[in-house]
């Protein structure tokens, strides 16, 4: 047991052979270097890049092959179909049928053949509509430059059109002046010269032709205005019908007036030329 009197020992140094002293807890102990990570590491920790728009697919070939030949069927393929097709059958109803049918004035159709039908009537229609019918391909040029010069003149319009192009116009379009309608109406033209012939032309010309209000062809005309069928007409009855031709809704062959019995007298005149000097050949 220590004295309590007596004075305190002063602490022991440190020998050499003692530690060191532990560091004080505001001293941080040195950073342990983190080995640095490799490349492949470094390329598994980079962000995956965004995702950029898809690609639009090439377009396949088959999409122009299958535009094209609905190109050919549409400006081809059809006409001609519907063309072959009217040459054996009797066309049922025409556009002008069905835009005067909306506009309340009815049909009256009934198709004859042209064994039907008087032969004065097919000879009238040449003598009033287009005297080269047997002779030109559709189009009649002559009569085209001359109703240019008569229209430059500022004389009364002449179109020019021949039967073949009247017939493409009333039974496979729409009645129009447009360029459009103009080229549609010679493509047609060239294909009904083609595939019908003259005489299968007239028949239908003169079955379609508007000779009235609702009155299309000649047996309906006949009996509109004649009270007789198409095989019965004289020739100055065809000779007046072919005369209201080209104002059907305007002039009358029944009770005409001056202008169309003028005009009946010069045509029935015209007959005779056509008879005379086979104009009318090719309808034999």
């Amino acid at each position: 047991m220590s004295d309590p009197g007596a004075p305190d020992e002063p602490a022991p140094e440190p020998g050499p052979d003692a530690g060191p002293e532990m560091e004080s807890a505001d001293v941080q102990a040195p950073a342990i270097a983190e080995p640095e990570p490799s490349p492949e590491a470094e390329l598994a920790l980079e962000p995956e890049p965004l995702p950029g728009p898809e690609p639009e697919p090439a377009r396949r070939p088959g999409i122009w092959r299958r535009l094209l030949l609905w190109m050919v069927i549409v400006t081809v393929a059809f006409p001609v179909s519907a063309v072959l097709a009217l040459r054996f059958v009797p066309p049922p109803v025409t556009p002008l049928m069905l835009i005067n049918a909306a506009n309340g004035r009815g049909v009256d159709y009934q198709w004859r053949s042209l064994n039907e039908i008087s032969p004065g009537l097919p000879q009238a229609a040449i003598a009033a509509e287009d005297a080269r019918f047997c002779e030109h391909r559709g189009f009649d040029v002559e009569a085209i430059q001359k109703a240019v010069r008569n229209n430059k003149r500022g004389r009364k319009v002449r179109g020019g059109s021949t039967i073949s192009q009247q017939v493409a116009k009333n039974v496979f379009l729409w009645p129009d002046r447009s360029y459009v309608r103009k080229g549609l109406e010679a493509y047609f033209t060239v294909l009904i010269e083609a595939l019908w012939g003259k005489r299968r032309i007239m028949e239908v010309y003169l079955n379609v032709a508007e000779w009235g209000p609702g009155t299309y062809g000649a047996q309906a005309a006949a009996r509109r205005y004649f009270r007789k069928d198409a095989d019965d007409l004289t020739r100055a009855q065809s000779a007046r019908l072919a005369a209201i031709l080209p104002s059907p809704l305007k002039w009358k062959a029944a009770a005409p007036g001056p202008y169309v019995k003028k005009r009946s007298r010069r045509i029935g005149g015209a007959m005779g030329t056509v008879r005379s000097e086979g104009l009318a050949g090719c309808l034999r």
